[in-house]
């Protein structure tokens, strides 16, 4: 049998996520800030080594082509009209009238 949480039961459910998520994002932080200063620390040592990860981590963040409605996109100037559009239309303000409650 499936039983429906209690709003509280929700609210508190909703807050661990949250926390769990935050968590996650500090623990990150926190080993990216390390590997850092061990890099500042160790100077040059490893320096190749850090410039290709960075690099490697810019390239994998790059759009270099998005397709949309079956058109594959590749100029830089179309695939930041396409992105803006997309996100615009899921971000508009609408008004929605209720009934009175």
């Amino acid at each position: 049998e499936e039983e429906d949480l209690s709003e509280a039961e929700l609210v508190e459910l909703h807050g661990v996520i949250a926390d769990i998520h935050s968590l996650s994002r500090m623990n990150a932080n926190i080993c990216w800030q390390q590997s850092r200063s061990l890099w500042i620390k160790e100077r040059d040592a490893n320096s190749k080594y850090f410039h290709s990860v960075l690099a490697s981590r810019q390239r994998g963040n790059a759009i270099s082509s998005i397709q949309v409605d079956d058109v594959n996109l590749e100029v830089v100037s179309l695939i930041r009209q396409a992105v803006v559009s997309h996100f615009a239309s899921h971000f508009k303000a609408t008004n929605v009238e209720r009934p009175g409650v």
